[in-house]
């Protein structure tokens, strides 16, 4: 949560800053496209290391080394010597240190708590970020940004080290892991942690699922101040208002995601979650008027967070304890390629059938993920697969 305090900070500082030292919208674009491209060139390779790692270890390293890297930059922008490389590089390296400290997190979280508790303590723990990213940070942007230009990534600095330190505190025993196989290799780690997420029928169809989702979502935010400011002509405050909304549904979310599991299992939770949200979709894309954009944000924004909470469970619960960190790289590297793509089509789609376009396109693609899940329904027994990619049930999880 103290981190993603200080990310918010950041990302919303660092376009502002890209504004002030290029008129070019590519130049600018490009430092947001930086974001995007590590997880493609090293999240496999990330999630193979968590899962060869002390995974509190590569934390608490991971944020120390973030923490003097923004620390760094801040420092440059205070004397002066703020660039678009630099903004590029720094956007990389952040983002290239996260594939691998995402991973760890994701593995290390099912040994701090009991199997039963780990879909609240998903839920807990992304609404908590939600929070502190989505709500509690936006404030303080105008009064650190007065302060000086570097203030925010100044800030942001201090809370990765925090985080480290509150990281670094945890007093957990390592989860035993086998004697890896003699000339075992990243390379053959990583194909083992796609075979196995490939073998298994229902992380299978959630991948495919959560990349359908992808791509909507990035035509949808990609061109969402056009639909708002011009297709709905609502200006800045309609645009802050469905951001607002987004946020506040998926805080409701963080707070219903287990309730919601609980009653009908995690498959068909996320199945709900899909279908409500294609329905967000079409209410936003078709209603001109501002009150449907919130209604649809704020149910769009809650599902999403019903989505997160019972797609990251399952996952670590159908993966076995050695391969959680690789399973979760190959499924956050295919699904996270949506984006990129869904920016792409949405600015094509807005040029070509109107700036509503783009959510009716999210809502089909939302659509076609509900069809992509219909496979992995089953009786919703959490099961882990074991190296050799069978599957065992297992109890009370």
């Amino acid at each position: 949560m103290v981190s993603r305090f200080g990310d918010a900070l950041r990302t919303s500082a660092l376009p502002l800053l890209a504004v002030r030292l290029t008129d070019d919208p590519l130049v600018v674009a490009s430092v947001t496209a930086c974001g995007y491209l590590p997880w493609l060139l090293f999240g496999l390779f990330g999630g193979a290391v968590a899962d060869r790692v002390d995974q509190r270890r590569a934390m608490w390293l991971v944020d120390t080394a973030r923490g003097v890297l923004v620390a760094g930059f801040a420092l440059a922008v205070g004397l002066g010597h703020a660039s678009v490389p630099l903004l590029v590089a720094l956007a990389f390296s952040l983002t290239a240190l996260q594939t691998l400290f995402d991973n760890a997190a994701t593995a290390l979280l099912p040994s701090l708590v009991e199997g039963g508790a780990l879909g609240s303590a998903n839920a807990r723990l992304m609404t908590g970020q939600q929070l502190a990213g989505g709500l509690l940070a936006a404030p303080f942007v105008p009064l650190l940004l007065s302060a000086g230009a570097f203030t925010p990534f100044a800030t942001d600095a201090g809370s990765y080290l925090v985080a480290a330190a509150l990281v670094a505190s945890l007093r957990i025993r390592p989860p035993e892991r086998e004697p890896r196989a003699a000339g075992s290799t990243l390379r053959s780690e990583v194909g083992a942690g796609l075979r196995a997420l490939g073998r298994d029928r229902v992380l299978r169809a959630v991948c495919l699922a959560t990349l359908l989702c992808n791509i909507g979502m990035g035509a949808l935010i990609a061109t969402l101040a056009l639909h708002v400011t011009r297709w709905l002509d609502a200006g800045d405050t309609g645009y802050v208002a469905a951001m607002t909304a987004y946020s506040a549904g998926s805080l409701a979310g963080g707070f219903v995601a287990q309730r919601i599991a609980r009653r009908t299992g995690r498959v068909r939770a996320l199945l709900l979650g899909c279908a409500v949200q294609t329905g967000s979709l079409l209410l936003v894309g078709s209603v001109r008027h501002v009150a449907a954009l919130v209604a649809g944000m704020a149910l769009l924004g809650a599902m999403n967070m019903v989505w997160n909470v019972n797609q990251v469970t399952l996952m670590q619960q159908r993966s076995p304890e050695s391969m959680v960190g690789r399973i979760a790289a190959a499924f956050r590297t295919v699904s996270v390629s949506g984006a990129p793509l869904g920016a792409f089509l949405g600015g094509a789609v807005a040029g070509l059938c109107g700036l509503n376009g783009p959510a009716l396109l999210a809502a089909v693609l939302f659509a076609s993920a509900v069809a992509a899940l219909i496979p992995a329904r089953a009786p919703d027994v959490s099961a882990v697969v074991p190296e050799n990619g069978g599957a065992t049930a297992h109890p009370g999880r």
